[in-house]
């Protein structure tokens, strides 16, 4: 269902894009806006997350039907963002276009904190960074209107932000001159594979994995999807097609979050590739560890990397770096080197050359979706133990002294675990994937343990059979996880 999630005071303001869009899921964020409105006094929330993780949604279908005053921050002075400002307090008040503007950000907001005396309203300053770094003393001008409002005022600030270290370390941080101010805070993350779904109503059960696999969770990214058509074509039409949004999007994101496009691409690509070690990561970039250190830290910051260690250790030399972000993690490790043929129109080479690679990218990501599934058991009272986490382990069996992994370990307790192996594979998961599985969780010496298989396609009879005279152990389907 369509949405205009734009009322009619709002369209008068010309604020938040003024989009059609389709509205899905967020209704925890909902929820903790509503019970804040709902108070009769003043309150300040903080929403940030990256771009096109649909902030901009979540407040546009938070304020319909409720009195607001809505104003997005542009990349200009700070004279061009107080006139835009007094345009939508003016045109709230007096329902028609206004021509003149307030002397000040200060006068401008104290006319609004008035205001809410009278009534309850909501005050949306979208893209705060943007006014906040043109406008110098405008924290300080807040911090000071909300101490003075704060007993009197029914105003409901809302700030919202996509440069997430600004908001980190400008807004919330204890430096900050707003800190200790705020009512609430939001950090609003990609959807993970059960949300995402419902964008795909047409597409079977495996396409909605693949689709998840190669736009992740970010809902502006999985609108580009048209779910009538079959992932094959999707993909040629986004990643394969020079004129679609998608295909420039990484290098863009990156342009607009960081100074060093260029190094961050470098950073990105080798992990994407295989590096996963940061002195690995510094070879083949040409950059010195200490350089890479930082550049990593802010990727990990925007969602793009995510660092791991082995479950339940926390040793630095065991560190390794991956994608987070299935856009980036699928663009990266198939767009680049096939650039030379998309820019000659050659959609269906590039993707002939990248299709018999599909099936092993999807491994990574069978394994997140797995996890998420376990999550939800968990909070459904369902799960076989009551873990505190769970997670990815790697390490040397001393016995035999090779390198073992186990795709999914979780812990209950000092006595209790689960381990877990996901296939995204044609094939059943046979008996020996089983009885590699407990080999492997012998290294662990919990007393009570779970074992999980997860499969695409399902399980020999052998395997059911040995499942059944074990008693702990689950197989999970994928066409289960995601009905």
């Amino acid at each position: 269902m369509l949405y205009n999630l734009v009322n009619r005071k709002l369209l008068k303001c010309k604020f938040l894009n003024g989009e059609f869009d389709m509205f899905i899921g967020r209704e925890k964020e909902l929820e903790n806006l509503n019970r804040l409105y709902a108070s009769d006094k003043f309150e300040f929330a903080v929403l940030y997350g990256r771009r096109r993780v649909g902030k901009t949604a979540i407040i546009n279908e938070f304020i319909k039907e409720k009195p607001s005053i809505c104003f997005t921050g542009v990349e200009t002075n700070e004279k061009q963002n107080l006139e835009n400002f007094s345009k939508c307090i003016l045109e709230y008040v007096t329902k028609k276009p206004a021509n003149t503007s307030f002397d000040s950000f200060q006068t401008a907001l104290e006319f609004v904190f008035d205001l809410a005396e009278e009534e309850k309203i909501v005050l949306v300053i979208d893209e705060y960074p943007y006014v906040a770094r043109a406008s110098k003393s405008l924290a300080s001008t807040l911090q000071l209107l909300i101490d003075k409002y704060k007993d009197t005022s029914r105003l409901f600030l809302i700030l919202c932000g996509s440069s997430m270290s600004y908001m980190e370390d400008q807004v919330l941080a204890y430096k900050a001159p707003l800190y200790g101010r705020r009512t609430a805070q939001l950090k609003v993350q990609p959807f993970e594979f059960k949300e995402a779904c419902k964008y795909f109503t047409q597409l079977s059960d495996e396409d909605k994995a693949l689709a998840y696999g190669i736009m992740g969770g970010t809902p502006q990214y999985l609108l580009q999807l048209n779910d009538k058509l079959s992932i094959q074509d999707n993909i040629k039409n986004t990643y394969l097609n020079p004129a679609s949004s998608i295909y420039e999007e990484p290098q863009n994101l990156l342009k607009q979050e960081v100074r060093e496009p260029a190094i961050y691409n470098a950073i990105i690509g080798a992990i994407a590739t295989g590096y996963s070690k940061m002195s690995e990561i510094s070879t083949k970039v040409g950059e010195d560890t200490s350089v890479c250190a930082t550049y990593m830290k802010n990727l990990i910051s925007l969602g793009i990397v995510k660092k791991e260690t082995p479950f339940g250790e926390e040793s630095a030399r065991k560190t390794i770096y991956s994608i987070e972000d299935n856009m980036f993690r699928f663009w990266y490790r198939f767009v680049p080197e096939h650039t030379s043929i998309i820019s000659r129109g050659a959609t269906d080479l590039a993707y002939n050359r990248i299709e018999p690679h599909l099936s092993d990218y999807m491994g990574g990501i069978f394994e997140d979706i797995c996890k998420q599934y376990l999550w939800l058991l968990l909070l459904n009272g369902k799960c076989a133990i009551d873990f505190t986490d769970i997670g990815r382990w790697w390490g040397t069996n001393p016995k035999t002294r090779q390198q073992v992994e186990i795709d999914i370990v979780g812990i209950a307790d000092k006595h209790t675990a689960l381990f877990g192996e996901c296939k995204w594979t044609n094939e059943k998961i046979d008996l020996g994937v089983l009885e590699g599985l407990i080999e492997k969780s012998l290294l662990f010496h919990h007393e009570n343990k779970y074992y999980y298989l997860f499969a695409k396609t399902g399980f020999t009879k052998g395997c059911v059979e040995k499942a059944k005279e074990m008693g702990n152990v689950i197989l999970v389907c994928y066409g289960d996880m995601v009905s």
